[in-house]
């Protein structure tokens, strides 16, 4: 039977860190690596009975394979501090634990809770993600945002939740927009790609359709609504900024 152990990357969550290591009983171990908190995470972590180790920020993937090197165990379980395993997802990792394992990953779906309600809707959900793996077949890449991890074999699915609570209220979230945005311009330019007029007027009414319409965002009403917007922001500022 694998032993699991869970990883988290921190930076000044002490607000949302304890409830997502309460959520991991069914791991053997949890590692969180803070790049220099100010506020009380450390303690609260090394109070839930996570391993706590410090490091500097040298960006997401290189911080999540490096919590993924101090883990005792070869199997797995990133999670980010303002994520919570559901019950159900829970339950099918301690049930997977007795199976024989036939995969080297699995994704999970991830629910995600906006403004007071769970979205199941605007191309927020399912929003699959790689989260359990056999770090000897996988490695997170990516060096500046939306790290993925690449997995060298076969993912299996799991059915259970993730749930996510990524935003505070809608001030966090326009202001993750402009860091967010700031690191993917980064990206691009690094990339070597150069600013579009075209696309700067262009995709922003289509990210909007996007999610409204083609996903659905209208069945989560104005929530719906507000992640359109929100997304067609994204897209404006991260081609404005590569144009900059």
């Amino acid at each position: 039977m694998p032993a699991v152990t869970a990883t988290i990357v921190t930076l000044n969550e002490e607000d949302r860190i304890g409830e997502a290591i309460s959520s991991l009983a069914c791991c053997d171990e949890v590692v969180v690596v803070d790049s220099g908190s100010t506020d009380r995470t450390r303690e609260i972590a090394r109070g839930r009975g996570a391993r706590v180790i410090e490091r500097a920020w040298e960006g997401y993937s290189k911080q999540k394979n490096f919590a993924a090197e101090q883990a005792r165990n070869d199997w797995i379980l990133s999670v980010d501090a303002d994520e919570r395993l559901s019950i159900e997802l829970a339950d099918e990792i301690v049930s997977w634990k007795k199976q024989d394992q036939a995969n080297h990953a699995f994704s999970m779906p991830r629910r995600v809770f906006y403004l007071g309600s769970w979205i199941r809707h605007s191309g927020w959900y399912p929003d699959r993600k790689i989260r359990l793996y056999d770090r000897r077949f996988c490695l997170w890449e990516g060096d500046f945002v939306h790290e993925r991890l690449k997995v060298h074999s076969r993912v299996g699915a799991l059915k259970g939740d993730l749930l996510h609570f990524p935003y505070r209220d809608w001030n966090d979230h326009a202001a993750r927009i402009a860091h967010y945005t700031d690191l993917a311009a980064r990206e691009a330019r690094s990339s070597g790609r150069r600013g579009n007029i075209l696309k700067l007027v262009l995709a922003p009414p289509l990210t909007f359709i996007k999610s409204f319409l083609l996903h659905a965002g209208f069945l989560d009403g104005w929530r719906g609504l507000a992640i359109a917007y929100m997304g067609a922001r994204y897209v404006f500022r991260k081609e404005f900024r590569i144009l900059r």
